[in-house]
C-alpha cells in the first residue's frame, strides 16, 4: 500500500508565514477590457432554472415534490420583527443566538418559499414571499449584531458589508430572479424596493468603499469572510444590476476582492481556520469560480491553477473518518460535508480523489431535501447542488483516503496505518485566523473513533473574538495535549510559534519534529522543547518524545492529554482509554516519574454548553499528567496504542 511513497522524504518547514503574494490570478488573466468583452448581460444571464419545464431537465420529479413541500411549510410563517432589545443582547449579555435566530429563519423561510413558487408556479407562495421580502427590507440591519460593536444597534447612514447583510442581499436578488414578476403584479414597488435597500446596503458601500474592509485587504491575509461575502456580492450583483457599465465594474472589484483571498493562501493552499470553515473559505471560492465561469460562458476559468487544485485537496486531507474531521482551532470536529459540491467541486478541477470524496459524503450524509434548514446559507450553492443531482449517480469513483498528507504552509500533518489509527499533529503559531494556542498539538484516531482529541470551540458570545478570548478554556493550550513549564500555557500572537519544524513521511513512519519553546511566554523559562510526534506503521503505535531545557523549573513540569474516552489510570504506567464501541488504547508512561489524575473542564455558562453534546453527549475530559521533581534539563516519551489483552 505504501510503495507510492517508499521514498523516505525530509520536508524543512520554514514557518508558515503571513504573507501576502501577489499572484492575482484572475485580475491579471482577465483585467477589465477584456472581462467586460467576456461578461453575459443582465437580459441574457440565465443561471437557474424558472419553469417548471426548466426544473425536470435537472432535478426529479419526487426531490421538486419534496422542495414544494418544504415551502409548504411556510406558508404561514410569521416574518417578525426584531425587537430593539433583542438587538441589543449581544451588547448587554454577550449572547448573540437571539438575533441571529429570528434574522436567520426569516431568510431560511424567504429561501424556501422562492423555490416551492418557482416549481409549482401557481402563485399559491407569492404572497408570503411578499410578506417576507417587506419584512427583511424593513429591518434596520441584515447582518448579526455580532459584528457592528458600539452601541449595538446599527447606524443606518453608515451601512456595514459583512457575511449575513451579503447572504440577506443575495437571498433578495434570487427572490427577483425567480418571482420578480410575480411581485410586480401585487405590487411593483416591491422589486424597487429589494434593489433600493440591496444597492443601499451592499453594492453602493462595496463600490464605494469596500477596498477599507479589512477582509478585503490587499496587503495582510484575508480569512473566510472574503470569498464568503464576495459569493453572495457576485450573485446580488449579476442578478440586480441593469446599468451594464456598473455591473461590469462591479463584478470584476468583486474578482480583485477574490483574488486577496487566494494570494494570503500558501503554496499548499491550506486553510488555517480548519476544516468546517473550509466550507466557507475555499468552498466560497469554489462558488465564486463557478458563477463566473457561468456569467462569462465559461471564457473566466481558473480551475487548472495548481494553487486552486491544492486548495480543493486540503479538505479530504483532513478527513479522518465518517464525519470527522481534523478540528485544530475553531473548527468542529464533526461536519456534514456537502457531498455534491465537493463533486463538482472535484470535477472542475479533474481530481479524481476529491470525486470519489464528493460520491461516498453524498452516499454517506446524503443531503436532506425534506426539510431544508431554516438558517440556509450560500443559497445559490445550494440551488446549484439541486440542478446536479442527476450526475451524483452516473460514474462511481471509490474514495481512498489519503496515507498521510503535509500541508507545510500551516505545518499540519495527518497520517494512518492500515490498522485504522490516525494522527494529526501540527506546528505553526498561534494568531492564525480563529487561533488557539496550540502549537505541537496533536490528535488521535482508532477506526474512526477519537481517543485523543482537540476538544474543539465552544459557543460563540462577546468574549469569543475580544480581548477575553484567551480567559476561555478551549483556546488555551493548558486544555490541548501539550506541556504546562512552571505552570504556564502558551501565549497568542504571531511571535509565538513552531521553529526548526520537520517533517518525514515515508513506508515506515510519518512524523513532525519541532522546537515549541518560543511558543511560550519568557516566564516559563523555557530555552528548548523539542517536540517529536511520530506515527510507527510499523508497530501501529503513536508516540511523542519531548526534549527540553528550562532555565529554572519552580513547579513540576505538567503533560496534558484531552479525551472523550472512559479514563481508567488504576494501573501504573497506564492510562487505559475505552471509546464507545469498547475499543481499548493506552497511553504508555513510565511509572515512579508521573502522577496522573483526571479533571472535566466545565459546561456551564454560555461559552461552554456545546460540550454538553458536541461529542455524542460523551463529557471531555482533562488527563494531567505531573512529573516528579524538578530537573531543568530531561527528556521523556508517551506512546500511544491498542490494548493488548493477556
Amino acid at each position: 500500500m505504501y510503495k507510492r511513497i517508499s521514498i523516505v522524504f525530509l520536508l524543512l518547514a520554514t514557518l508558515a508565514q503571513a504573507q501576502v503574494v501577489q499572484r492575482n490570478i484572475l485580475s491579471k488573466q482577465y483585467p477589465i477590457n477584456s472581462f467586460e468583452q467576456f461578461l453575459v448581460p443582465k437580459s441574457s444571464y440565465h443561471p437557474y432554472p424558472k419553469t417548471i419545464e426548466e426544473w425536470k431537465k435537472f432535478v426529479p420529479d419526487s426531490i421538486l415534490k419534496i422542495v414544494v413541500k418544504n415551502g409548504e411549510g411556510f406558508l404561514n410563517f410569521k416574518f417578525e420583527p426584531i425587537p430593539g432589545s433583542i438587538a441589543m443582547e449581544f451588547t448587554r449579555t454577550g449572547d448573540r443566538q437571539k438575533q441571529e435566530t429570528i434574522s436567520f429563519k426569516k431568510r431560511g423561510a424567504l429561501f424556501s418559499l422562492i423555490l416551492a413558487e418557482s416549481i409549482e408556479n401557481k402563485n399559491r407562495f407569492a404572497e408570503a414571499i411578499f410578506n417576507g421580502v417587506w419584512s427583511i427590507c424593513e429591518e434596520s440591519f441584515w447582518g448579526a449584531a455580532a459584528h457592528i460593536g458600539g452601541t449595538g444597534l446599527p447606524d443606518p447612514t453608515n451601512p456595514v458589508v459583512e457575511l449575513f447583510s451579503a447572504e440577506t442581499a443575495s437571498v433578495l436578488a434570487l427572490t427577483d430572479y425567480f418571482v420578480g414578476e410575480k411581485l410586480d403584479k401585487i405590487n411593483p414597488q416591491i422589486r424597487k424596493r429589494i434593489y433600493f435597500e440591496t444597492n443601499r446596503r451592499l453594492l453602493d458601500p462595496m463600490l464605494t468603499k469596500g477596498g477599507s474592509y479589512k477582509w478585503m485587504s490587499k496587503t495582510d491575509p484575508v480569512n473566510n469572510w472574503n470569498p464568503w461575502i464576495i459569493s453572495n456580492w457576485i450573485t446580488a450583483i449579476l442578478l440586480l444590476e441593469n446599468d451594464e457599465k456598473k455591473r461590469t465594474l462591479m463584478a470584476h472589484n468583486a474578482m480583485e476582492g477574490l483574488d486577496s483571498y487566494i494570494n494570503g493562501l500558501g503554496e499548499e493552499g491550506g486553510c488555517d481556520e480548519g476544516p468546517s470553515y473550509w466550507f466557507a473559505a475555499g468552498a466560497s471560492v469554489y462558488d465564486c469560480l463557478e458563477i463566473f465561469a457561468g456569467a462569462s460562458n465559461n471564457k473566466v476559468k481558473v480551475f487548472e491553477a495548481p494553487l486552486i487544485k491544492k486548495m480543493g485537496s486540503y479538505i479530504y486531507k483532513m478527513h479522518i473518518g465518517k464525519n470527522y474531521f481534523v478540528n485544530f482551532s475553531d473548527a468542529d470536529p464533526t461536519v456534514a460535508a456537502d457531498g455534491i459540491m465537493l463533486y463538482r467541486f472535484g470535477k472542475a478541477i479533474n481530481d479524481q480523489q476529491m470525486i470519489g470524496f464528493g460520491q461516498w459524503a453524498f452516499k454517506n450524509y446524503p443531503p436532506s431535501f425534506s426539510n431544508l434548514p431554516t438558517n440556509t446559507f450560500s443559497c445559490a450553492r445550494r440551488i446549484q447542488n439541486l440542478m446536479s443531482l442527476a450526475q451524483m449517480n452516473t460514474s462511481t469513483i471509490p474514495y481512498v483516503a489519503p496515507t498521510a498528507a503535509w500541508i507545510s504552509d500551516i505545518q499540519v500533518l495527518t497520517a494512518r496505518t492500515n490498522e485504522g489509527l490516525f494522527l494529526a499533529t501540527h506546528g505553526g503559531h498561534n494568531a492564525e485566523s480563529h487561533n488557539h494556542n496550540d502549537v505541537g498539538d496533536f490528535i488521535v484516531y482508532a477506526n474512526d473513533e477519537p481517543i485523543i482529541i482537540d476538544a474543539g470551540r465552544g459557543n460563540y458570545t462577546a468574549r469569543t473574538f475580544s480581548s477575553h478570548r484567551y480567559e476561555l478554556w478551549f483556546t488555551q493550550s493548558n486544555y490541548h495535549n501539550l506541556p504546562l513549564v512552571n505552570n504556564f500555557g502558551q501565549s497568542a500572537g504571531r511571535a509565538f510559534e513552531a521553529t526548526n519544524v520537520q517533517a518525514v513521511v515515508n513506508e515506515k513512519e510519518a512524523s513532525l519534529s519541532s522546537n515549541i519553546a518560543a511558543a511560550y511566554p519568557k516566564e516559563a523559562g523555557i530555552e528548548k522543547w523539542n517536540r517529536l510526534v511520530k506515527l510507527d506503521r510499523l508497530k501501529n503505535s503513536i508516540s511523542i518524545t519531548d526534549d527540553y531545557a528550562i532555565k529554572e523549573l519552580r513547579i513540576p513540569i505538567q503533560q496534558i492529554f484531552m479525551t472523550v474516552c472512559q479514563v481508567d489510570i488504576s494501573e501504573a504506567g497506564k492510562i487505559k482509554l475505552t471509546t464507545p464501541t469498547k475499543q481499548q488504547y493506552v497511553i504508555h508512561y513510565t511509572p515512579g516519574i508521573w502522577s496522573v489524575g483526571i479533571e472535566q473542564p466545565s459546561t456551564e455558562g454560555a461559552e461552554y454548553s456545546s460540550f454538553k453534546t458536541k461529542w455524542n453527549n460523551f463529557p471531555v475530559q482533562r488527563i494531567v499528567c505531573i512529573k516528579r521533581g524538578l530537573a531543568t534539563k530531561g527528556s521523556h516519551e508517551f506512546s500511544i496504542s491498542a490494548n493488548k489483552k493477556n
